[in-house]
């Protein structure tokens, strides 16, 4: 039997200390790394749930065949007195090997009804009523419909029924919220028994069935999971006392779990907070020499302070707002001078062009956004599209030293800048990023170091149109507006070798940071798989 409790507390820092990024967070942001180590916890919790490893068995415990008898009965009388249509017949189940004492091999429809919810006609949603409970307010919506129809008893769900969501986001949950009505797209999970069935023990293992459908990557099954085939779902049912005791010890060991989330946050939360708070620091220094100082003392505690992707980039930020600011030159400050883009550009800004994507090889390829929106180029994002190539002089080519500007897209990126790093006349740009071209005044990695500064990114934010939406715009005249801090070519140069190396460092930093993670997370796969066996 594995104690849970003992094998966090011998290995704490690893359920910790292995995270995963996100790839990303949404348009809305939220929360970019997982806990994975927790994560596999959790799972572990659960998969040693049904397979009787997690609580000890009791040999004074009633079968748990009885509790199918039982239920079978409770099923034919329902049938006889009209009170629903006999369900499709349930398959016998086999034996699993080495199914612990008293337990029995069945399926969740020997145990449950499935009972499909009700697809409702527009004008039947209304503003009061009846709440109709939909799965988006399972998962993320807290926009209600109600409804004044009266319907079968069957078709509301009140505290304590068990209900399945099937469509799009799927899983099970246990409803604590009032009398309402449920959606189609929901599965009310009667008991046939209720003295016979615990409906905490059947949430616990249809959670485990969906997490390793998910886990699987196999979640596409779930949009052809039917009521039949749930009703089909092999289960391994413990008696009714033992299913009591497990769910007491799988809700002890979540608590552990959430505690342990809880735990991690604030500590990243506290870390983030004084790396902000020592950035701060050296960016308010009020002299050369209180910045070097200041900056010898950031430097000395790289290893202690830059352990996270948060603090890394904070850091990356603050690279940029010295270099813009003249921390890294010995030049004095009045030798920025702030100039308009339009002063400062030789072409542009001008809007590329998107024509219809094809799925075969045309020889020309337009870049996606992704192709810039981590402020840098990457010519492994593209698309071919099929028109008469351009010709060679077009402005639609992008060649050496132009730089890409974001016109659209969330409020985070719109208006992040890229320095193409291709060769020229490889790729078109599309209409959703804006190219310019500076004069010889201005080093093209230094413009693009000043252009991703937060004064300047601030400015495009501000002054995007449609920020309510979820792809906010800058237009030309946004862009040709924008003020920049220009120093002389010489300090420019300096500039832009002391942030390249600098963000070498950073990116250093955040490959070995990676590597310690992915150790980690091989780490609480090994616990976690040797712990199940």
């Amino acid at each position: 039997m594995t104690d849970i409790a003992e094998l966090v507390a011998e290995n704490i820092d690893i359920w910790t200390g292995a995270i995963q990024r996100k790839s990303r967070a949404g348009r809305g942001g939220g929360r970019r790394i997982s806990l994975y180590g927790v994560e596999r916890l959790r799972a572990l919790t659960l998969d040693l749930a049904v397979r009787g490893k997690l609580v000890p068995q009791d040999e004074g415990d009633e079968p748990a065949g009885e509790l199918v008898g039982r239920s079978a009965k409770a099923l034919q009388v329902a049938i006889a007195r009209g009170k629903f249509r006999a369900p499709a017949k349930i398959l016998m189940s086999t034996a699993t090997p080495g199914l612990p004492k008293n337990w029995t091999a069945t399926r969740l429809g020997a145990l449950v009804r499935v009972i499909n919810g009700r697809a409702y006609k527009k004008q039947e949603l209304l503003s009061s009523g009846t709440p109709v409970l939909r799965v988006g307010n399972l998962f993320t919506s807290n926009d209600w419909y109600y409804s004044d129809i009266d319907l079968e008893n069957d078709k509301y769900i009140t505290d304590g029924d068990l209900i399945y969501a099937w469509s799009a986001s799927f899983g099970p949950f246990i409803w604590q919220g009032g009398r309402v009505i449920y959606h189609y797209h929901i599965w009310k999970l009667e008991p046939h028994s209720e003295a016979d069935t615990s409906r905490d023990f059947l949430r616990l293992f249809l959670q485990n069935e969906t997490s390793a459908i998910k886990a699987s990557g196999h979640g596409i099954a779930m949009l052809h999971m039917t009521k039949e085939r749930m009703e089909q779902l092999a289960i391994n049912l413990p008696p009714l006392a033992e299913q009591r005791r497990i769910v007491a010890k799988v809700d002890e060991l979540m608590a552990l779990c959430d505690a342990l989330e809880r735990e991690s946050a604030d500590a990243m939360a506290a870390h983030q907070a004084l790396v902000e708070n020592l950035l701060a620091t050296l960016m308010s220094s009020e002299d050369t020499a209180t910045l070097v100082t200041n900056w010898a003392r950031l430097e000395s505690h790289f290893d202690d302070l830059f352990t996270t992707d948060a603090s890394i980039e904070s850091f990356k930020g603050a690279i940029v707002e010295l270099a813009v600011s003249g921390g890294f030159t010995n030049t004095n400050s009045a030798a920025f001078k702030q100039k308009r883009l339009r002063d400062l550009l030789v072409f542009g800004p001008k809007n590329g062009f998107s024509p219809r994507a094809v799925d075969y090889d045309t020889g020309i390829k337009s870049l996606s956004l992704s192709a810039t929106t981590k402020g840098n180029f990457d010519g492994l994002h593209y698309k071919f599209v099929d028109i008469e190539t351009p010709d060679p002089e077009s402005e639609l080519w992008i060649k050496k030293g132009d730089i890409l500007i974001q016109r659209a897209n969330s409020l985070e990126y719109v208006g992040v800048s890229a320095l193409y790093a291709g060769s020229d006349n490889s790729f078109i740009y599309p209409d959703l990023m804006m190219k310019v071209r500076f004069s010889a005044d201005v080093i093209s990695e230094f413009a693009v170091i000043s252009l991703n500064s937060k004064p300047v990114r601030d400015y495009f934010r501000a002054n995007a149109s449609g920020t309510s939406g979820s792809m906010p715009k800058i237009n030309q005249t946004t862009v040709l507006n924008a003020t920049l801090q220009v120093p002389p070519l010489a300090e420019q140069r300096r500039i832009v070798a002391k942030v390249k190396a600098l963000m070498a460092l950073c990116d250093a930093l955040k490959a070995r940071l990676s590597d310690a993670a992915q150790t980690q997370r091989h780490l609480a796969d090994a616990i976690t798989e040797r712990a199940a066996a």
